[in-house]
């Protein structure tokens, strides 16, 4: 009978020769989601972050593809979405995706919706499903203080329109191609940011630097005034003015300030006015107002967001005495901001004021509209 020795040690030879192999051998990649779901909807694989200047944390945002991403031309635009008060950044993101894909602007434009966090303790009321909760290396704010241009709590605080310019910068480095930056606010995220311009940063380098704001509850008013309709230049109720896509039919609007026994002696403090500006805001009722002025901005309302029924969500709208100075319901205040802006403030460049019909209070309808179309995506650069 022939030995088995020399086949065992021909076998051992070979087990460890596969082993050193192995070891030698480069660890696979981690598998992780196809980054090409990030064109059509928004995943935990679209999700990007950044560390926040003065170690203030890290902040995260949905992104339409990765920096150096090899399966598409490089962006030359970025379009950032600003979620609501619920902080539905995945919502918004994909608002924002279908509104790139109407346009057939996917290829060459970069999607973003950042996500403001707050602590999961305290964010019962301004919560979505799907999006990430707050980690503990993540800069957080109050559910209202992100919206407010508030610091972000923590040891080392940032305040959330701060914050908004590190995301550019962080932008423009991380795709380097970029040369327009839209950013579109809706609802909450319409109102901060609305708010933010007059207190933003500079752009980084050769990138222009632009606005749509569609749909806010109130807006920063620059001046005491406040609106009042007319007709054939009498004073008359909104209610005469129309509504949807018929406001402000044959009105028109004159301003002027409450009268001083007005109940609403607040009407003109931040975040209604330049009244008791915030000293981390960094800017003067002045400078806040030369800087709006001087910003390319543009406006989007739904058509109808403009009553009290269900879609138009009236009951979250602000209805305090200072709110409803600027009008009944948010069609109505954006018109009547826009008249206020065009006679008062002389803004240095043309705005437009766009109107998407069929479209109440949902940044599903009114982003992704063909009314949209040329205020989110400018001429390719």
């Amino acid at each position: 009978m022939p030995s088995i020795r020399p086949l065992r040690s021909l076998l051992l030879l070979f087990l460890a020769i596969s082993v050193e192999a192995l070891a030698q051998a480069p660890a696979p990649e981690p598998v992780t989601a196809d980054a090409s779901v990030c064109r059509h909807r928004a995943d935990t694989a679209c999700l990007q972050s950044f560390n926040l200047p003065g170690d203030a944390g890290r902040m995260r945002y949905y992104a339409s593809q990765a920096p150096g991403a090899s399966n598409g031309a490089m962006p030359r635009s970025a379009l950032v979405v600003m979620h609501g008060h619920p902080r539905d950044a995945n919502r918004s993101f994909e608002a924002g995706l279908r509104a790139a894909e109407g346009a057939q602007r996917l290829q060459d434009t970069l999607v973003i919706a950042p996500l403001y966090q707050v602590p999961e303790d305290q964010a019962a009321h301004c919560h979505s499903r799907g999006v990430p909760a707050a980690g503990s290396a993540d800069a957080a704010w109050t559910c209202a203080g992100w919206l407010s241009g508030e610091p972000s709590l923590g040891p080392h605080p940032i305040g959330s329109f701060a914050a908004l310019d590190a995301l550019v910068a962080e932008l423009v480095q991380r795709w380097p191609g970029l040369r327009s930056v839209t950013l579109a606010g809706f609802s909450a995220g319409a109102q901060m940011l609305q708010h933010s311009v007059a207190f933003a940063a500079d752009a980084p380098g050769s990138v222009t630097l632009r606005y749509v704001i569609a749909d806010p509850g109130t807006w920063l008013y620059f001046d005491p005034v406040r609106p009042q309709p007319q007709m054939a230049g009498q004073s008359t109720d909104w209610a005469a003015c129309g509504t949807g896509a018929a406001f402000p039919g044959a009105c028109s609007f004159v301003f002027h300030a409450p009268p001083a026994a007005s109940a609403c002696p607040g009407h003109d403090r931040w975040k209604y006015g330049l009244q008791d500006l915030p000293g981390h805001l960094g800017r003067d009722a002045a400078a806040a107002r030369a800087r709006y002025a001087a910003a390319q901005i543009d406006y989007l309302e739904g058509a109808l967001d403009s009553s009290a029924d269900k879609g138009a969500f009236y009951p979250i709208l602000d209805k305090s005495c200072a709110a409803m100075l600027q009008g009944p319901f948010r069609l109505q205040r954006g018109h009547a901001f826009a008249a206020y802006e065009r006679e008062l403030l002389a803004p240095q460049r043309p705005r437009r004021f766009v109107v998407a019909p069929d479209c109440a209070h949902d940044v599903a309808c009114v982003l992704p509209s063909l009314a949209a179309r040329p205020l989110l995506f400018p001429p390719a650069p």
